[in-house]
């Protein structure tokens, strides 16, 4: 693919020069050069973005420490596989961790460049792959995280997804058909009727619907959060069989791979063409690269339902099974707790562990019989099946302490300051507080009751942490952003700030021993 054909007029910035150069896909062929030479003797460019194309992160916070970004396709993964995620990031010691991200996937810290031949050949053993899951590629796709054990499912969405991203990264080797998109690009299918997989913030979202009473899929597109902007999803007026997502996922791909707008990256997402072409425009453009007209969106969806967080013990469609959601604190896992979760899957299910949008882990069809053994393991006192309220709907991106765009520590923050609400303010269901360390919203604060996003303030003639605070942002049935109600609150205020919001928007009640 040539530069012309992307985009002749468009003048190149440094991303769209440097991948121009040399795709990012070709570094898989130096990392064994890269091993021996070291991160420091690394061309810039390969270490600081080409390595992202195979899912390596560079992250001047942590020098010589790398992330590595999974891909988990619907956010199912085995105890093996699990197990070996778990070895690799015990060999860093403290700085060896995983995380449960907001799109059903791990990341994994503290990775040396020197080991990544090792890692890439245990990946390839156990079926894994972190190809594509940096700079301008389709991110980790989403799906329900009960699907295939849903009692309530309308479509099992785990074998689509595994279609999409099949598609999208040639089974796993790499496909460059699909590295030089515009910017990054988020996928969603969801099979249930509780819109579990945020379709409103995907760059395409496949929502269940009737179309003549076959049931198919509404597609919506353009979702997206950045620095400069948030959209929400908008309908593509188009219904597509299930047999059709992958055509459909192509078709669109395609026609932004080839007429997005590439001069200024923040304007790089696919919202930005479709508000230059409009919809029926960009409608058109998909259907010609389809091949066949589209058929119009059923009037309605099957997203009838507030959203289920899978916490707790619920009864699967198989007689007799069951799946258990335990709650993470801020998604963060050590080596030990992985190897512990791999041994629970073992021991009490199928070997099989299921990853949410909320950072927290399934483990499913464990069997009645199992169950009270399952629940007396020493685990489940640190990964519990019933947390308190506020604990239970907190969400943090990765923050400052080990990523270099955070603005304000986040996770660590978010623990230590719901755990001290929890001491002071008593709420009568779930709230959900998301952070996140920058305007790049990994931590989604739009979609929160209460979100939070990294800044600086000035307090006391010095410049301090802080957060701008946002409100109103629904999930499941209805959906929608929520939006900014107050800018820069010095971090040492914010307890307060958020114990009063409590208080008067979600019905809390202080505390006897607390005084305000």
């Amino acid at each position: 693919m040539t530069e012309a054909t992307l985009n002749p007029t468009a003048s190149l910035n440094k991303f769209e020069k440097f991948k121009a150069e040399k795709d990012g896909l070709e570094v898989k062929k130096e990392l064994d050069q890269f091993a021996q030479i070291g991160w420091e003797a690394m061309d810039e460019i390969d270490r600081d973005h080409r390595l992202k194309w195979m899912g390596v992160f560079f992250r001047p916070v942590t020098p010589g420490k790398f992330m590595m970004r999974m891909r988990i396709p619907n956010g199912i993964i085995t105890s093996g596989q699990f197990r070996v995620l778990a070895e690799i990031v015990q060999r860093y010691g403290e700085d060896g961790v995983g995380d449960v991200t907001t799109r059903q996937n791990i990341q994994l810290r503290g990775i040396r460049v020197e080991d990544l031949p090792d890692i890439f050949r245990r990946f390839e053993a156990a079926g894994l792959t972190s190809v594509q899951t940096g700079m301008d590629n389709v991110r980790n796709i989403t799906g329900s995280p009960v699907a295939g054990i849903d009692a309530d499912e309308l479509i099992d969405t785990r074998g689509l997804v595994r279609k999409v991203q099949d598609m999208i990264t040639n089974n796993g080797e790499g496909n460059p058909s699909f590295t030089n998109l515009p910017r990054k690009f988020n996928i969603a299918i969801a099979g249930c009727r509780d819109n579990s997989v945020h379709a409103e913030i995907n760059d395409i979202a496949f929502v269940p619907a009737f179309k003549d009473g076959t049931l198919g899929f509404n597609v919506l597109v353009g979702g997206f959060f950045s620095a400069k902007r948030c959209e929400a999803a908008v309908p593509l007026n188009a219904w597509v069989d299930p047999r059709d997502v992958v055509a459909m996922c192509e078709a669109i791909l395609l026609v932004y791979r080839n007429h997005g707008l590439r001069a200024n990256r923040q304007k790089a997402r696919l919202m930005w063409l479709i508000d230059e072409w409009g919809m029926e425009k960009f409608r058109a453009e998909v259907e010609q690269q389809l091949g066949y007209p589209l058929q119009t969106a059923a009037e309605k969806d099957e997203i009838l339902w507030d959203k289920r967080d899978h916490i707790g013990i619920h009864a699967q469609s198989q007689p007799g099974l069951n799946y258990v959601g335990l709650h993470v604190p801020v998604g963060r896992l050590f080596a030990g707790d992985m190897f512990d979760l791999a041994r629970l899957a073992e021991v009490y299910g199928s070997g099989e562990l299921r990853l949410t949008v909320e950072q927290n882990i399934i483990i499913p069809n464990i069997p009645d019989s199992r169950l009270g053994p399952f629940l007396k393991e020493p685990l489940l006192e640190r990964f519990s099946v019933a947390p308190e309220p506020l604990v239970r709907s907190l969400v943090s991106c990765t923050g400052a302490q080990f990523c270099n765009f955070a603005l304000i520590e986040t996770k660590n923050r978010a623990l230590a300051m719901i755990s001290e609400l929890e001491q002071e303010v008593s709420v009568p269901r779930p709230v959900r507080i998301h952070w996140t360390g920058c305007p790049n919203s990994c931590g989604q604060p739009q979609v929160a009751d209460i979100g939070l996003m990294g800044t600086k303030a000035r307090k006391d003639g010095k410049t301090v942490e802080a957060a701008d605070i946002y409100m109103g942002g629904k999930v499941g049935k209805e959906a929608h952003l929520g939006t900014c109600v107050r800018k820069a609150v010095p971090c040492d205020d914010l307890k307060d700030v958020l114990r009063d919001l409590l208080v008067t928007q979600f019905q809390g009640q202080l505390k006897d021993a607390v005084t305000v």
